[in-house]
């Protein structure tokens, strides 16, 4: 069976409030009865004293007194019998007392000189009534006591009367708390109703959908919570369907690239098994077919090196490295390439400038930007630049080249992203993998790199690689 959310935030709300009352009208009406009772019993002890002590004070006029205080207190509904030390009536200003018949355990309290209360009496005196017993002591001696009784009928009236008070004012509070525990209740209903409507659009995938958030409770914050949790799948989706798309086109690239040199190679080696290509060409052939064949490696190594420095699989062997050195065989291996693009490459070091990292790994970095560099470089400059800034060491590969399209600049260290390359135009880092490395391998050393790049301007990679630095998480 289902119980809707509302009605239960309604009925939690109504039986607290319910029971509340319940507990707390019990609890005024026996103070009010209490409290009333009390009040009845202290007025007849107080009548009771007054008589005694002016009986004890004027004895003779006890008739008149008696008398006196009998239309007094008939007034208030009150009546009052003396009774001597053998519980013999002497004077009664109503109805006979005796007809209240004491119990022995009653008349040792009065004896020993104690007053007796009773709020409610029905059985001995053939109606409800309140009454009190004073003992009356003279010389010292117990010479009987005062008896007054007052029916209860009228406290029970005033009793009564508090109590349906009681009922009106608990109804009326139960009314207007069911009003407003409902007001509440749909409320907070309707904005659980948002969230399980949203829930259902992100289900459905839409990532743009938005509940109004709020700090002032927790259904707020849970909003808040979601927004944040759907923004972040939103960006998550778009980085996945982005991913997807460089995947599908990295194995495009991946296939035409892989498909050329294979066709070459096989080519090669059909012909020369074929005695198709004269004894003259085999040798320009079997160079053609290593180069195509190292390509091919390049690829598989490329992956191979992503995915170990994604997965934490390679240990850094950090030493620390004269920039100078690195930066000289840098340009050194890559001077025939330049050449072949019309470039000069050139090296300017500040004073004895070092940096602690791994030699491979750092040879590996900067041959990847430099290649990159020459690229999109012809007939241009390429300089390495090396310094030291306080604990770190600074390194710099800038280019005249056509630079980068500012749209371009933040994705090209994306996996498989290549800007304005066509699939055969590339001769180095033809694989988008290059520059997504070279930023890993600079996380792994703990340092950063970054990228300035003006169209037609040239660009300036920026390595910062801090001495002794623990390497990021997740790098």
């Amino acid at each position: 069976m289902k119980f809707r959310y509302l009605y239960q935030l309604i009925a939690s709300h109504v039986g607290v409030l319910l029971i509340a009352f319940l507990i707390l009208n019990l609890m005024f009406a026996h103070f009010a009865e209490g409290l009333i009772y009390k009040n009845k019993t202290d007025e007849l002890i107080s009548y009771g004293q007054n008589i005694l002590q002016d009986l004890s004070e004027d004895p003779a006029a006890s008739g008149r007194t008696l008398g006196e205080y009998g239309r007094v207190l008939g007034g208030r509904d009150i009546q009052y019998s003396l009774f001597d030390a053998d519980s013999a009536v002497l004077y009664s200003s109503g109805r006979p007392a005796s007809l209240i018949k004491l119990r022995e355990e009653e008349w040792d309290k009065i004896r020993a000189g104690q007053t007796l209360v009773v709020n409610q009496e029905y059985e001995r005196s053939g109606q409800g009534v309140t009454f009190t017993l004073l003992p009356y002591v003279r010389g010292g001696e117990f010479t009987g006591g005062i008896l007054l009784t007052s029916p209860i009928s009228g406290s029970r009236e005033i009793i009564s009367q508090l109590n349906r008070y009681l009922l009106l004012a608990m109804l009326a509070a139960l009314a207007a708390s069911l009003l407003l525990g409902w007001a509440l209740s749909a409320f907070h209903v309707k904005r659980l109703r948002r969230l399980r409507d949203a829930a259902s659009d992100v289900a459905a995938g839409d990532y743009s959908v938005r509940v109004p958030a709020s700090g002032i409770d927790e259904i707020g914050e849970l909003s808040g919570d979601f927004n944040a949790m759907v923004g972040r799948l939103g960006g998550s989706m778009e980085e996945i369907d982005r991913l997807e798309n460089r995947r599908r086109q990295f194995i495009a690239d991946v296939s035409h690239e892989m498909r050329t040199p294979l066709t070459t190679i096989r080519g090669i080696l059909d012909g020369i098994r074929g005695d198709m290509i004269p004894e003259a060409e085999r040798s320009r052939a079997l160079g053609l077919a290593g180069k195509e064949t190292r390509r091919l490696i390049r690829l598989v190594n490329e992956n191979l090196d992503y995915e170990k420095i994604r997965s934490g699989q390679i240990t850094l062997q950090r030493e620390e490295i004269r920039l100078e050195d690195v930066l000289s065989v840098i340009a050194e291996q890559l001077e025939p390439l330049a050449e072949e693009r019309g470039d000069v490459i050139r090296v300017e070091i500040e004073g004895e400038a070092a940096v602690d990292a791994d030699y491979d790994r750092l040879i590996q970095i900067l041959i990847n930007i430099t290649k990159n560099s020459i690229q999109f470089t012809e007939n241009g400059e390429i300089v390495l630049r090396g310094r030291r800034e306080g604990d770190a060491a600074v390194i710099e590969v800038a280019d005249t080249g056509a630079g980068i399209d500012p749209e371009d600049v933040e994705k090209i260290w994306d996996r498989f992203y290549r800007a304005g390359v066509s699939r055969t135009s590339n001769p180095f880092g033809e694989f988008g993998l290059g520059l997504s490395i070279v930023r890993q391998l600079v996380r792994l050393h703990g340092g950063d790199i970054s990228v300035r790049s003006e169209k037609g301007s040239g660009t300036v990679f920026t390595i910062r690689i801090p001495d002794g630095t623990e390497p990021a998480m997740g790098a």
